[in-house]
């Protein structure tokens, strides 16, 4: 599983995907600081 953590001003928001691929295009959308993990 794919996670994407997206940091707002006081707070962040956890989005999870199933394969990096969806995971990649999706972290293109984002105009806040965002990372991808990945998750055992």
């Amino acid at each position: 599983m794919w996670v994407i953590t997206v940091f707002e001003l006081n707070s962040f928001r956890i989005f999870e995907y199933e394969d990096k691929k969806e995971a990649t295009l999706a972290l293109q959308n984002f105009k806040d600081t965002a990372i991808l993990s990945l998750c055992a």
